[in-house]
């Protein structure tokens, strides 16, 4: 398998719609990396400048060290799984998978080997003889996947494949997926917009927005990390809570505080405001580092306004003015609305954010 390289890439239609902006980007060998972002970030058309369906305005491309940016696809040696499947219906499985396989003319017994070798990885070696409209969704994809294998591609690029599935099929084929691409040994590039897909995928994750890259980590780094306001509330579910404090300092120490919070920093945490010099910071806090307590030792204190059962946990939910704050607690006892509840914060966990830039202090 090959390493993938791209740099300072632009793409511009017409005369003025930037798509994707000075992107670069290293994907390494073996590696599963994910192109997450909301629709129209840029994800889908950085993946087609790959594979050499959409024309580069600026930048270079390189594969291993083969500079790729100006050469057809047919000569990049990548596999492209598209949204749609794109499986040939007047062909069988077996047929599908040999296609690309006897177009570059190789020996049948060969092709033949390829065919089933991939089929078995794909788990599809009983519908060989089957048409696409004999079919489920899932096992259409299951031979996109094993048609793009078959070839052994210098790099696989998967454009959103799970997104024509139903929700249970989508999270049992990421764990297929993954299994396969580690199978196969094949460095990936995987474009989705939904970020527990990413989550669960990746070995790194790139997060696109308005065609740049804004943040490039594990999985563990995007979410417990956040670089940013944007990332740290489109990643995660229920996403991050925010809430807008002023820096108090104090004669016992460091305190954020606003009209239902007073919270006293622990040294650690207040260290990472020494120089910032405004008064203002945007504090984040995931839900699940938020905890119920009793009303003598909370931070904050509200009326429960609704609590969704989950099974494994609930979700609790505060209205603080204009803002709704959201508490993942244990499954019981369910708390009704209008409950008083009482809440402290894993401080260690707590995100700092410039109101301005809306980037991250505390890195």
């Amino acid at each position: 398998m090959a390493t993938l390289t791209m740099q300072n890439v632009t793409k511009i239609f017409g005369r003025d719609v930037i798509a994707v902006k000075d992107f670069n980007l290293e994907v390494k060998e073996k590696e599963f990396l994910v192109l997450l972002g909301p629709s129209g970030c840029g994800k889908t058309t950085a993946m087609r400048m790959v594979a050499g369906l959409e024309e580069v305005t600026t930048g270079e491309i390189f594969i291993d060290d083969r500079e790729v940016t100006e050469l057809p696809p047919r000569k990049r040696n990548v596999s492209m799984i598209f949204q749609n499947y794109a499986v040939w219906p007047h062909m069988t499985v077996y047929d599908n998978i040999a296609f690309a396989l006897k177009l570059k003319k190789l020996h049948k017994d060969e092709i033949d080997r390829r065919v089933k070798e991939t089929a078995g990885m794909a788990k599809i070696e009983m519908l060989l003889e089957r048409y696409p409209s004999q079919l489920s969704g899932g096992q259409q994809q299951r031979v996109a996947v094993a048609r793009a294998i078959a070839v052994n591609p210098d790099i696989f690029l998967m454009d959103e494949p799970l997104s024509n599935l139903d929700a249970k099929l989508r999270v049992s084929m990421r764990t297929e997926l993954k299994a396969i691409h580690d199978k196969a040994g094949s460095t990936t590039v995987f474009v989705t917009h939904d970020q527990s897909e990413a989550m669960s995928m990746a070995d790194r994750i790139v997060i696109m927005k308005d065609g740049e890259v804004i943040q490039v980590g594990s999985p563990d780094d995007v979410y417990h990390r956040s670089g940013s306001i944007f990332v740290a509330d489109f990643i995660g579910t229920p996403p991050t809570n925010f809430m807008d404090v002023k820096i108090q300092k104090e004669s016992n120490g460091t305190h954020l505080v606003n009209t239902h919070l007073n919270l006293l920093l622990e040294p650690e945490m207040a260290k990472h405001l020494n120089g910032y010099d405004k008064n203002h910071i945007v504090l984040g806090i995931r839900p699940e580092n938020i905890v119920l307590v009793g009303e003598s030792d909370a931070a904050l204190s509200a009326s429960c306004l609704v609590s969704e059962p989950q099974g494994s946990h609930q979700v609790v939910a505060i209205q603080l003015d204009d803002n709704i704050v959201k508490v993942v607690a244990p499954p019981n006892p369910i708390i009704a609305p209008g409950t008083d509840v009482h809440l402290i914060f894993k401080q260690e966990t707590l995100r700092f954010f410039d109101p301005d830039t809306t980037l991250a202090i505390n890195d």
